[in-house]
């Protein structure tokens, strides 16, 4: 026969997980204003009593605290409750029920224990009712109170770890989809360079073996940093010198490059192939359709420590074109920027006279 049981019952608290949530609640702070409120209740029945002032006040201490401990335990035991008495109820009915016992308690103790003595003085009734009636008011009241703070603090601590986890997903959203930009762009650069070497074999060109050389050798130092989190501007610098020293190998009568990056700039943290794509992208839209060739110019500006920074590759190419401007390479770069640095991160592309092409990144640090 199939057993369908119903759903788990959550996990009941250790007896000493039970001890150790019944003290820390008896925080210095509760106890300080269970104890300042029982003070102000003596003082407050002071002058409807002949008992003296301090004999009245260690009464109301007495009682005071009492309320306090059977709230906290009331709060931990029993560790299971039936499905249809609330926790909070209990804590204020056991503190409904506390005050007057312990009231009956401390009477008891200022008579010696002696039960006909109690109910032979009209005083001492009169005082336990103006006692014990005061604390019915009072002590429910504020165990009410005590628990919607709780129940307060409680959900806005949860809202806090939703928001906290919330944060976290989007968080790891965001490097899933920043990784799969990078793996897109990393073979569309490969392929782009393997079908350079080709086209320099295939027409005989003494360059080929050079130029593959380099290759070998620009791979072997770039593919460590692909994936890098901590790459800097320093470390893409080095991938494009690399690059484009391999391109000057391929083309050297029709390709020139500068560098120029102020080292306070260099250090700033930098997306994995950013600065290499529109470089790249210089190679293949400007320089190789201009019979001329043309030069390349990379260079940044800003102070950097939360000012904009603009890192900037120019080129003296056949300049905008629309095959320039909407490939993969450049539409990825653009979301990876966003992601990197935020939504205030962009890439413009703009004429650069003469003639040619400047793409620009402007972002924050």
């Amino acid at each position: 026969m199939l057993n369908v049981s119903s759903s788990p019952r959550p996990s009941l608290p250790s007896h000493a997980q039970a001890w150790q949530g019944f003290i820390a609640y008896l925080t210095p702070l509760r106890l300080g204003l269970s104890l300042g409120l029982s003070a102000l209740a003596a003082l407050l029945l002071n002058p409807i009593f002949s008992t003296p002032l301090p004999e009245l006040l260690g009464r109301t201490l007495v009682i005071g605290l009492l309320a306090l401990l059977a709230f906290s335990a009331a709060g931990q035991w029993p560790r299971r409750l039936p499905p249809w008495l609330a926790r909070w109820l209990l804590q204020v009915v056991v503190v409904g029920l506390t005050v007057p016992l312990a009231t009956v308690l401390v009477y008891l103790v200022s008579v010696g224990g002696d039960i006909a003595l109690l109910l032979k003085n009209p005083y001492r009734i009169s005082g336990f009712i103006w006692i014990a009636g005061s604390g019915l008011m009072v002590g429910p009241l504020l165990a009410m109170g005590a628990l919607y703070r709780h129940r307060d603090a409680e959900a806005r601590s949860q809202a806090l770890s939703f928001e906290l986890e919330r944060s976290e997903l989007e968080r790891q959203a965001l490097d899933a989809r920043l990784h799969l930009l990078q793996a897109q762009i990393e073979p569309h650069f490969l392929f782009n360079t393997l079908a350079n070497v080709r086209a320099l074999v295939e027409t005989g060109s003494p360059q080929a073996a050079p130029v593959l050389r380099s290759l070998i050798a620009y791979l072997r130092a770039a593919m460590p940093r692909l994936h890098n989190e901590a790459a800097t501007l320093e470390d893409e610098l080095i991938l494009v010198r690399s690059y484009l020293e391999l391109m000057h190998l391929r083309m050297p009568d029709r390709l020139s490059f500068s560098i120029e990056v102020p080292d306070e700039l260099r250090m700033l943290r930098f997306p994995p192939m950013a600065l290499l794509t529109l470089v790249e992208n210089a190679i293949r839209h400007g320089i190789d359709p201009s019979e001329e060739g043309g030069v390349i110019a990379v260079s940044a500006a800003g102070s950097g420590a939360g000012a904009p920074v603009r890192v900037s590759v120019s080129d003296t190419g056949v300049g905008l074109t629309q095959s320039s401007s909407a490939g993969t390479g450049l539409r990825n770069l653009r979301e990876r920027l966003k992601m990197f640095y935020g939504g205030s991160a962009r890439l413009d592309l703009t004429e650069n006279s003469p003639h040619g092409l400047r793409a620009e990144l402007h972002f924050f640090p």
